[in-house]
């Protein structure tokens, strides 16, 4: 028996380029009439000019006729703003795991991540990325995803919710899925 596996065959594959910049791979896609993932969560100072940069170079190809943008943001939604902040605890350290040589660490409990050591050069590595983490209430999190939408002219956003529980990170995705329904 000859077995015959090609991973995607016959599927209606959608090429993407994913950037953080309005450089090379925002015109790249822009160019070459791709649809283009803007990464908002990874270098949010640069989201608007990977919007602008990628509108600017988009020219019509047999896949687009038009620019489609997708622009991803890390949230943490619960029943109510603070417990959200209490879920996004470890977010801080697990960030700065991945920005230095120690590697990612597993997302710590919020428990955990209080008693990680922690300096001022440590918040500065990762202000960034926690500044524009939308934590809080479906609701709460949900208007800072409009602003953004609007702001980016995103056609989609990507949600990306990391929590140490998986119950918290499935509640979250369902929080915020009801709240954008009644939208």
């Amino acid at each position: 028996m000859e077995a015959h596996a090609v991973p995607g065959e016959g599927a209606d594959v959608q090429v993407w380029i994913l950037g953080s910049s309005g450089g090379t791979s925002a015109e790249a896609a822009g160019r070459n009439g791709l649809r283009f993932a803007a990464n908002y969560h990874v270098s949010p100072v640069s989201v608007l000019e990977a919007a602008e940069g990628y509108r600017a170079a988009f020219k019509p190809s047999a896949e687009l006729d038009r620019p489609y943008l997708t622009v991803s943001a890390d949230v943490v939604v619960a029943e109510d703003d603070e417990t959200a902040r209490e879920l996004a605890t470890g977010y801080a350290p697990w960030v700065r795991s991945i920005r230095t040589a120690e590697g990612a660490i597993p997302f710590p409990s919020p428990d955990e991540a209080r008693r990680l050591p922690w300096t001022d050069a440590d918040r500065d590595l990762v202000a960034d990325r926690v500044d524009t983490q939308f934590t809080g209430s479906a609701r709460t999190v949900a208007d800072h995803l409009e602003r953004l939408q609007e702001a980016t002219g995103a056609d989609e956003l990507l949600i990306t919710t990391i929590t140490h529980e998986h119950a918290d990170r499935v509640r979250s995705y369902e929080l915020l899925a009801e709240e954008w329904a009644r939208r």
